[in-house]
């Protein structure tokens, strides 16, 4: 046969094939169904029937009243009745979103097709195929759409997928710690037979590289040349993404459990290292053969194939759903007396007292109101004092009462660990895993031991402390990721004792720039008190004998006294607890639940009088340092922090819009954390003793007080002195100033323990 007529030939055996004449020979080879005829936008080459499309979707024949047929007909009837309601916008990228929940609803398609709440569970595929051919015939669409489902009911925890869910429709919600770059993947490709020229289209399952059997024209079993620019070869876009579970849904002590997700043609790209993202998918398996010379075990590992995404990207904690009784629960709440006190003794309640540090706390899970373009909103915190003093424990408190928190620890932690890391995937291009700042942004990231963090670990965390943002440069790849998180970090002083005497950057041997960034900076000192003592081994004795003054099992909300409040208290006194005050913290579900609605619903602004007394707070302590010669510790960083938190406090109530009383609380927390950083050991203020300082103080009268205390309990063998041997020494000294206001700041500052009225223990010997 000439040339002319063998083209011929080979046209009508692809017609053949194309409509559907399927044979198996005796050894099982399929060789027939998986020839096809398609175009580069796979639009139908024929019209089936009354359905132009139906050889897009089903490789079976199409017959007249067929069940096939009956249900595309149930979702036309549906996509009619509601074709108004429809984002067509979608249509132009080839998808359409459809809500299961509604689809179920209507009586008439449950009518028509009864079943489908079951199939689109079990058999996903041919019920997406029926839709999505329901979908291209309503249109009259020129290519062929997908659909894409919502809301579907079964959200899967990734610890309970199994094999049972193979070929089932699943929904899991995770973050995403991993991305590969976007490729291409086959889905058919055309093949030339090097006998007789002809040419055969074949599916590539999964991407796999298959080769046909033999050649439909001349069944000659010879060697096949991949035709790469043929118009029947077709490839889509293609991604490989990790999913991992939260820290929430986690179980404590074992690794969190992460599935691959694969995602095609307009789902490439949906989803960045970090994002909170829902997916929609069927479940898959792909199989690895080990290759070595002897027969090795198949590999079988589980994946979804990607049909819907939610990034929840834009939300601010998207982890929680609310119910009708979150809503009353957060409504009580809402209606408490005082609402302030209750969220901060609900936080961390075994730990006794640190009123101020658990309000400071509680602020930065709130935040503040976030502007577009604007400066960051999340306030920092920075915990320092002694060991033993709980503040591990508050950091993990933190972590679980946010609705999405990581936790840390910085002696374990790498700058990679901290930010993100690139690594060369199997193929040519890059993979990005996030890092903790990464998977907590938008929520809480808990650094614990910060002193114990790298010098490249803490330089990681200045760009994203005032950013949110991490940048990559490392093998030619150059980007940028969304890392805004809250930073709540602790600290121990480099010596194992916090020295008043000195800086906190001394204490903590740490750079200026990264201390800079903290709004709030606390000092927790282990300051023998017997009445504060016997206070906290009560509470701790009564934890664990049983007899709690506060319930940590309690179920309901918290119901109190009325507590009548006093302009001349200030906040500390308002937050404690009053004797005999009948408290029951809130169980951390609500407690997390509060904080989410808050933040996701409430976005306060700055009233007039709000925004005066932080002005005012303000220029007094600009005008205190102006006579500093060291530079200025106040800058606009401290305003901006005033805003952020005095937005918190009014979050704290719901309020839309910050009022007096918000911003007098804060500015009761920032002179207490300033009186912290900034005051020396007499008490009184020092601008020059920035958490970025000069170094040693220049009270040196007190360091030679302290030497002279020391030697002489040294020498005489006992710690133990009256006030009048205090002034004396004082005196005998010439070291100036009243004595008496010296020997009662070192009472307060520690150096002193009053154990009677005028009779004074020193403590550091």
């Amino acid at each position: 046969m000439n040339h002319n007529g063998n083209k011929s030939y080979r046209g009508k055996k692809w017609h053949q094939y194309n409509r559907g004449r399927n044979s198996t020979n005796s050894r099982g080879i399929n060789k027939r169904p998986n020839v096809i005829r398609m175009s580069t936008v796979d639009a139908a080459p024929e019209v089936t029937g009354p359905y132009k499309g139906w050889k897009l979707y089903h490789s079976e024949e199409y017959k007249e009243g067929s069940d096939t047929e009956r249900k595309v007909k149930a979702v036309e009837g549906y996509i009619q009745k509601y074709k108004s309601t429809f984002d067509l916008t979608s249509m132009l990228k080839n998808y359409l979103y459809i809500d299961l929940k509604h689809i179920i609803s209507d009586e008439e398609f449950t009518t028509s097709w009864p079943t489908f709440s079951e199939e689109i569970t079990n058999e996903p595929r041919f019920t997406l195929d029926c839709m999505g051919l329901a979908v291209y015939e309503t249109f009259s669409a020129e290519e062929k759409v997908s659909v894409r489902p919502m809301n579907h009911d079964i959200i899967l925890p990734l610890a309970n997928l199994k094999m049972s869910y193979y070929k089932k429709l699943v929904t899991i919600r995770g973050t995403v710690i991993r991305v590969g770059s976007p490729g291409l993947i086959c889905k058919s490709m055309a093949f030339e037979c090097s006998s007789c020229r002809g040419t055969q289209a074949l599916i590539q399952p999964q991407g796999v590289y298959t080769v046909p059997a033999s050649c439909p024209s001349c069944r000659a079993f010879g060697k096949f040349e991949a035709l790469q620019s043929s118009p029947f070869t077709i490839t889509v876009d293609f991604q490989v993404a990790k999913v991992q579970e939260t820290q929430a849904q986690g179980v404590a002590g074992s690794i969190p459990k992460s599935v691959e997700v694969e995602f095609v043609s307009d789902l490439v790209g949906i989803a960045s290292p970090g994002d909170l993202i829902s997916v929609t998918g069927i479940v898959q398996v792909r199989g690895e053969q080990k290759d070595d010379n002897r027969k090795g075990a198949r590999l079988m590992q589980l994946y979804i194939e990607a049909v819907a995404v939610h990034n929840q990207r834009t939300l601010n904690h998207p982890t929680l759903t609310f119910t009708l009784k979150d809503y009353y629960a957060i409504q009580e709440i809402h209606s408490s007396d005082n609402v302030f006190q209750l969220l901060v003794q609900s936080l961390c309640p075994s730990i006794f007292g640190h009123e101020i540090l658990k309000a400071g706390f509680i602020l930065g899970l709130m935040g503040g109101t976030e502007i577009e373009n604007g400066s960051r909103c999340n306030p920092h915190l920075l915990v320092v004092g002694d060991p033993g003093l709980g503040k591990s424990q508050l950091l993990q408190a933190a972590t679980l009462a946010a609705p999405r928190g990581v936790y840390v620890c910085g002696n374990a932690c790498t700058a990679s660990g901290l930010t993100v890391s690139l690594t060369r995937s199997e193929g040519a291009g890059f993979t990005l895993e996030a890092g903790s700042l990464v998977l907590a942004d938008r929520g809480i990231c808990s650094v614990d031991e910060l002193d114990k963090l790298g010098g490249s670990g803490q330089g990681a965390l200045l760009e994203a402390m005032e950013q949110g943002t991490v940048s990559v440069a490392r093998g030619g790849v150059v980007c940028r990721l969304a890392a805004a998180p809250t930073i709540l970090a602790a600290a121990n002083p480099a010596q194992g004792h916090y020295d008043r005497s000195k800086t906190v950057s001394e204490n903590l041997r740490m750079s200026a720039a990264l201390l800079s960034r903290f709004d709030l900076v606390f000092i927790l000192l282990d300051r023998p008190d017997e009445h504060m003592d016997a206070l906290l081994s009560n509470h701790v004795l009564g934890l664990h004998m049983g007899e709690k003054s506060i319930n940590l099992n309690e179920s309901h909300v918290y119901k109190s006294r009325p507590m009548i409040r006093k302009n001349n208290r200030n906040l500390s006194d308002r937050l404690k607890l009053q004797e005999g005050q009948d408290f029951h913290p809130l169980p951390l579900v609500l407690l997390r639940k509060y904080i989410a609605y808050s933040r996701k619903y409430v976005h306060p602004t700055l009233s007039e009088e709000a925004s005066k007394v932080l002005k005012e707070f303000f220029l007094r302590l600009r005008s205190t340092q102006q006579s500093s010669t060291n530079g200025p510790p106040v800058t606009t960083r401290q305003l901006e922090a005033c805003i952020r938190l005095t937005q918190a406090r009014a979050r704290v109530n719901l309020r839309e819009e910050a009022t007096l009383e918000d911003a007098e609380d804060v500015v009761n927390i920032m002179e207490h954390s300033l009186k912290d950083t900034l005051f020396d050991e007499l008490g009184n203020i020092q601008m020059t003793r920035s958490v970025h300082g000069s170094g040693m103080s220049a009270r040196n009268q007190v360091k030679k007080f302290i030497g002279i205390l020391t030697q002489r309990a040294s020498k005489s063998g006992k710690s133990i002195f009256t006030r009048a041997e205090l002034c004396s020494l004082h005196r005998a000294h010439n070291l100036g100033g009243d004595s008496a206001t010296l020997i009662d700041a070192l009472h307060v500052h520690g150096y002193l323990l009053q154990k009677e009225p005028n009779i004074f223990k020193i403590l550091t010997v």
